[in-house]
């Protein structure tokens, strides 16, 4: 999730520099360690996005996949696809996780770890 809050001089001390917002443009991301914790931090047409780049499945190098959209079923049952819906999805099988919340989209008891993003001043962080 992204949070903006450029009035503020003082970051969380939960607060991990990721870098430039000027760095990154719609459809990048960046791959940062944070306590030994590999963090895939996404820029998208909707904000920043961190998600953990382990995928639950196998330990997968999430970040590695693509990010899109993803199929979907209308009210009357036929399938589309929904560009609305980012995900990620794993390079190694194929799970699809949403990028905002870390979701499984089909399993619910499975969700991948994420983390608040923070814009402050041009830079971004992503707060553990």
């Amino acid at each position: 999730m992204s949070r903006s809050d450029s009035g503020k001089n003082e970051l969380p001390p939960d607060a991990h520099h990721v870098g430039s917002a000027g760095d990154f443009e719609s459809g990048d991301y960046l791959l940062v360690e944070v306590d030994g914790i590999e963090v895939a931090v996404y820029c998208t047409e909707d904000g920043y996005f961190a998600i953990s780049n382990f995928c639950l499945h196998q330990g997968g190098p999430l970040c590695e996949g693509p990010v899109t959209g993803t199929v979907s079923q209308n009210e009357d049952g036929t399938l589309c696809f929904d560009d609305d819906t980012q995900v990620v999805r794993c390079p190694w099988h194929g799970w699809e996780f949403d990028i905002e919340t870390g979701d499984h989209l089909s399993r619910p008891e499975y969700s991948q770890p994420t983390y608040d993003v923070l814009v402050r001043d041009g830079e971004v962080y992503v707060c553990w």
